[in-house]
């Protein structure tokens, strides 16, 4: 079925209000969390999608395909949400337009949230749930990359560092919008189209519990970058965390690390949640997930070239 996609404008105008009421730090995080669920099934899965439910490391978490994917390649996803909020329904459509791009498999992980559960658990839930696609699920470590946005692009990083430290390499990362350094408050304003920092600092608390700020698994952005898998990251120039994302990709390439790198001046924060109604949004999934599947492959594949209007 062809997809009908929304104008750009009016997408943004919607989700503005929307966003504005559920990131309110005066909210209860339970309250948060109810009603980004119930706002998620405007986003749609793609035709053929399969959601099948398991368990990853006694975690709940999802295994979307669509259509026909190779058997030995996948994707582990890390939603995002500030450490706080987000689910697998909320990201669940997303997930979806990732399979269909990269022809793999993509589990999404119900990794434990803050604040019942602060720093490290979350950590600790998402490389115990790669160990077990490696263990029991037949897949190697160069067949599997990890994805994710905001909160879990910060968490991808501080995954794959962890295992790269342990001999396990993962295939790739494709990071949209990663929150690399919760504790940093060098914004150039207080808000954009998503995320306020009222909300973010909030949460970024919340995460850190009683642990230290400048440890690398909490904040990517202040450890050692080096021997991290090849990247594919997206951020919008509007972004509250514009600043610290491009302050990432200078450090990364100071330290070798291999990055395809795209800035879009129209999308706003994680706009990729809205693939199923956003053209533009849809673009950038597909580009993500053609680097995303040429890397968990051994046979090469020619990516998409991401939008010349939409780079800045």
């Amino acid at each position: 079925m062809k997809s009908f996609y929304l104008p750009l404008p009016l997408v943004r105008a919607a989700l503005k209000p929307f966003y504005r009421f559920a990131l309110d730090a005066r909210l209860p995080i339970t309250v948060q969390r109810r009603i980004l669920d119930l706002g998620a099934p405007i986003q749609t899965m793609p035709d053929g999608a399969v959601v099948q439910p398991l368990t990853l490391a006694g975690r709940r978490a999802e295994r979307v395909t669509v259509g026909a994917t190779e058997r030995d390649t996948a994707v582990l996803y890390l939603h995002g949400g500030a450490y706080t909020i987000g689910s697998m329904a909320t990201h669940r459509s997303l997930a979806a337009h990732l399979a269909r791009e990269s022809a793999s498999a993509v589990y999404v992980l119900d990794y434990s949230l803050a604040p019942e559960n602060p720093y490290p658990t979350g950590l600790n839930d998402a490389v115990a749930a790669y160990r077990e696609l490696l263990k029991s699920h037949g897949y190697t470590a160069d067949r599997v990359a990890i994805a994710g946005d905001s909160a879990g692009g910060g968490l991808t990083v501080a995954t794959a560092r962890h295992l790269v430290d342990d001999g396990v390499n993962p295939a790739a990362l494709g990071l949209i919008s990663p929150w690399v350094d919760p504790a940093a408050r060098d914004a150039l304003f207080d808000r954009d189209l998503v995320v306020n920092t009222a909300w973010s600092f909030a949460a970024a608390v919340a995460y850190l519990g009683d642990g230290d700020p400048l440890d690398q698994g909490y904040a990517p952005l202040q450890g050692d970058l080096t021997g991290l898998p090849p990247i594919v990251m997206h951020v919008g120039t509007s972004e509250v965390l514009y600043p610290q994302i491009v302050a990432f990709h200078d450090k990364l390439l100071l330290s070798g690390v291999e990055v395809e790198y795209v800035e879009y001046e129209k999308l706003w924060h994680v706009a990729h949640l809205q693939a199923s109604i956003l053209r533009e949004a849809a673009q950038a999934v597909h580009h993500m997930g053609a680097f995303l599947g040429a890397r968990v492959r051994t046979s090469e594949v020619v990516l998409a070239e991401p939008s010349s209007s939409d780079i800045a």
